[in-house]
């Protein structure tokens, strides 16, 4: 049967107007889009991307999570359904590339099977997941969808409460919705995402298309390093009990520590807030937010334990006190391997290079990652640049991508 399928090719001059449209509501004016979840610019694009669904003759639906998507009937009513999508929302001046592509390349293969009327075995949906990039909770929509939301991670998302019930309200939604989204094991047959490599290693290495192995675990914890308030300039150096010791001290060791001992992990401290924050006051209290990736789960959790013993030593040697908080965690993901051959095979039938990685980016598979088979692939990145105006991915690689999606779709639906 996929014999049968392997002429099939996506439009690439219609993917192309598509993505060129999205890429206008938002942009900042420098080659990126500042599209941050629920922001105006965010609602735009979602009220846009309806308009192209039922634009194509597609069947446009969204849940209580406020996931948007097409939906196209190729089985039967009850049959299950093969999920393909990303998510539209984006960082802070980020890149017009990174979630979007995927979206509109899973728009274009919907399409294209809808043109060409060939039936499956499943059903097909196209999906933006709500709030990818964290800006409220963090793959909000698809943790909704996977039934993985709970009333815990509404009280107290990564973005602040009052953020996320404001950006709630904007889009209609309410945390009794978000939590109505969940789907059945039964009801989906797979989810497969395009997405750009955001790195080095497929355009380093010259090849066409990276198959995801594994989406790695993503773990977040607030750490306070809590001293006393003194005068900067009457207190002498030895009677200081500095916060912002101790959180220096500790940022460039956890670098270290990473580097030595977890050389397949990543470590980040993303923001430090000083209080009172005062140039002549010494630091009473120093909160740090602290980030770790690993692709293995029992390496994971190992990096944990010895990133918080690091953080009590630092700050024992400050004479410090240590709070901490955790934040959230996603564990490490193993995408599907029958997902996988079919991506393989597909890029054997369209001679494009292929090679195996992980990814260091968090993706709304790991959500799904229990419910049903999950597949993703990358397309090369210029430079490794991303969550950037400088993100750029050549249209060409973006093209194969789509088709090594498509020809993956019809193996897999094809029974």
């Amino acid at each position: 049967m996929a014999e049968t399928f392997s002429s099939f090719r996506i439009n690439p001059d219609r993917m192309l107007d598509s993505f060129t449209q999205l890429a206008l509501i938002g942009a900042t004016g420098d080659g990126g889009v500042n599209r941050p979840t629920f922001s105006d610019a965010h609602l735009a694009a979602r009220k846009w991307l309806k308009a192209e669904i039922e634009r194509s003759g597609l069947e446009f639906r969204s849940d209580g999570a406020g996931n948007h998507s097409a939906f196209l009937l190729c089985a039967g009513q009850h049959a299950p359904i093969l999920l393909l999508g990303s998510h539209l929302d984006s960082v802070p001046n980020g890149g017009r590339f990174d979630g979007a592509l995927g979206v509109m390349a899973a728009l274009e293969v919907l399409k294209t099977v809808k043109e060409n009327g060939i039936r499956l075995k499943v059903n097909l949906e196209a999906i933006d997941f709500t709030d990818e990039e964290g800006t409220l909770v963090g793959l909000l929509g698809s943790a909704a969808l996977a039934g993985h939301l709970s009333q815990k991670d509404l009280a107290s998302p990564r973005g602040g409460r009052e953020n996320l019930v404001t950006g709630i309200a904007r889009a209609e939604l309410s945390d009794e919705s978000m939590l109505s989204a969940a789907r059945s094991k039964d009801s989906l047959a797979g989810y497969l995402e395009l997405h750009i490599e955001q790195g080095k290693r497929l355009e380093r290495a010259g090849v066409n298309i990276g198959i995801v192995s594994a989406i790695v675990g993503i773990w977040s914890y607030r750490l306070s390093f809590i001293g006393r308030a003194d005068h900067a300039g009457s207190t002498i150096m030895d009677d200081r009990l500095d916060a912002s010791l101790g959180a220096s001290a500790f940022t460039l060791a956890a670098r270290e520590l990473v580097m030595k001992d977890f050389p397949n992990c990543v470590v980040n401290v993303g923001k430090m807030d000083f209080a009172p924050g005062a140039f002549n006051i010494v630091p009473a209290r120093v909160d740090l937010a602290l980030e770790f990736r690993s692709p293995d789960a029992e390496e994971f959790n190992r990096l944990d334990a010895a990133l918080i013993e690091l953080a009590r030593r630092e700050a024992g040697r400050f004479g410090l006190e240590l709070k901490t908080e955790f934040l959230g965690k996603h564990s490490p993901s193993i995408m599907h391997d029958k997902v996988r051959n079919a991506f393989a095979n597909a890029c054997d039938n369209l001679g494009l290079s292929h090679v195996s990685l992980s990814s260091g980016a968090g993706h709304d598979g790991q959500s799904l990652s229990d419910l049903c088979p999950v597949g993703m692939i990358f397309v090369p990145s210029v430079e490794g640049a991303s969550h950037s105006p400088r993100e750029f991915t050549k249209w060409e690689d973006c093209v194969n991508g789509a088709n090594v999606l498509l020809q993956a779709v019809l193996r897999l639906a094809a029974g």
